[in-house]
């Protein structure tokens, strides 16, 4: 099945301490603080490591939420705020826009943006997942699976969360609908590859795998327009991406609407919808190159070498040949000069996230315990703020390459 997927860099953080010392007046309260810190940053450092799979981030992610829920939710289940969301400083940095970061003194703003990097986990091991050339039928499910699940947390944080923050989201970055519209429909489109792959392998209906594939050439664009109008000294190696799926997916749709009408001996219309074909795939081989020479941020790779991309190429050249040698025996019918208009709609296959919820409050948050943060007993210079000058270092990710570097790396 072998695929290769464009990721952006995780989000980086400043550390933090959670020591409110003088607040947390009791043996348990002192606790979760504890817990928090130590959950935080081992939920980090499970980010970056390799040997990381889906059922212990689930247990990292659970803990540390049900613990920050505290900072949050009320115990009564009012609406009113927790008097603890405002007591600690967070400090995130941004995708695309490098290590400059943002700051609220808001655990809404820990809870969206550690939650906006356990999503992009999940996309990060679909690719490494997906990557391999020996993939295994569990496996593929895997890659399938965590796709929706991350676009799963992306709509949540979208729907739920991201509009309580206090601080209005700056254009341009991460938390803004745009972007987080642009990773949903990127996941959705990733997830529909590996069905088109899986109904490939099985040789189901080549009008089913048509349709399959132009509904995700057509996500591709809409992720792209969510892009059009930011930036694009961030977005443009993004949008090269979502350019080439683009037209590699609209030159699966045609070749395989190819094969269903050369089946109905449609083999002038077959000949033409394979040159269409042909011709989306050379574009897509022009942006693999371009894909490849520019700079911004995400995985540094070679996508024509691909195995994905590669296969696709030697599909067409032999359907297009195929086609070209029954007309010559057999049918003898003209090639209209207008490429077939592609109205094709999948009925099955189509990808929608998987619901997502925060983990409830953990247990150890009690009414007693929430009484011992005392917020009198504050210190008046407030160290809970970071220092101007401190800095956000950024992740060090196995799978994604400085700039500079000009080798072949697959995320």
């Amino acid at each position: 099945m072998t695929h290769w997927f464009h990721r952006n860099p995780l989000k980086a953080t400043a550390p933090v301490t959670f020591n409110f010392y003088g607040v947390a007046s009791s043996p348990a309260a002192t606790k979760i603080c504890n817990d928090l810190r130590s959950s935080r940053v081992r939920l980090l450092e499970l980010f970056t490591d390799l040997s990381c799979n889906p059922e212990m981030m689930k247990n990292a992610t659970d803990l540390y939420f049900s613990l920050l829920q505290g900072f949050i939710v009320s115990l009564d289940s009012s609406s009113q705020d927790c008097k603890l969301r405002y007591i600690q400083n967070f400090k995130w940095t941004d995708t695309l826009q490098g290590q400059v970061p943002s700051a609220q003194q808001d655990a809404v703003f820990e809870l969206v943006s550690m939650g906006f990097n356990m999503a992009l986990w999940y996309t990060k091991y679909a690719s490494r997942l997906a990557g391999k050339e020996d993939i295994t039928e569990d496996e593929a499910k895997d890659v399938h699976r965590s796709l929706k699940i991350a676009a799963g947390i992306f709509k949540h944080l979208k729907d739920s969360h991201i509009p309580k923050l206090i601080t209005p989201v700056e254009k341009g970055r991460d938390l803004e609908a745009r972007l987080i519209d642009a990773y949903i429909i990127q996941c959705q489109a990733e997830a529909q590859e590996v069905t088109i792959a899986r109904a490939i392998e099985l040789k189901h209906n080549p009008g089913l795998i048509a349709a399959l594939a132009y509904e995700t050439a057509n996500f591709y664009q809409k992720a792209d327009q969510m892009l059009s109008s930011l930036d694009p000294a961030y977005t443009i190696k993004w949008r090269k991406y979502f350019h080439l799926k683009t037209c590699f997916y609209m030159a699966y749709s045609y070749c395989y609407h190819g094969q269903t009408l050369l089946a109905s001996d449609k083999c002038g219309e077959a000949i033409r919808s394979l040159q269409e074909s042909e011709k989306f795939f050379g574009k897509a081989e022009a942006l693999c190159k371009e894909y490849g020479e520019t700079k911004g941020p995400g995985t540094t790779a070679k996508p024509s070498g691909h195995l994905f991309f590669r296969k696709l190429g030697s599909l067409v050249k032999n359907t297009l040949e195929k086609c070209q040698r029954e007309n010559g025996f057999i049918y003898f019918q003209k090639v209209p000069p207008e490429a077939p208009q592609l109205e094709l709609k999948a009925n099955y296959g189509l990808v929608e996230p998987v619901l997502f919820e925060f983990p409830a409050l953990h247990a150890h948050w009690t009414p007693e315990t929430l009484a011992a943060f005392d917020l009198t007993k504050r210190p008046k210079d407030d160290s809970a703020k970071p220092k101007p000058e401190e800095e956000v270092k950024p992740m060090k990710e196995p799978d994604i390459k400085p700039q500079k570097d000009s080798g072949c790396q697959i995320s």
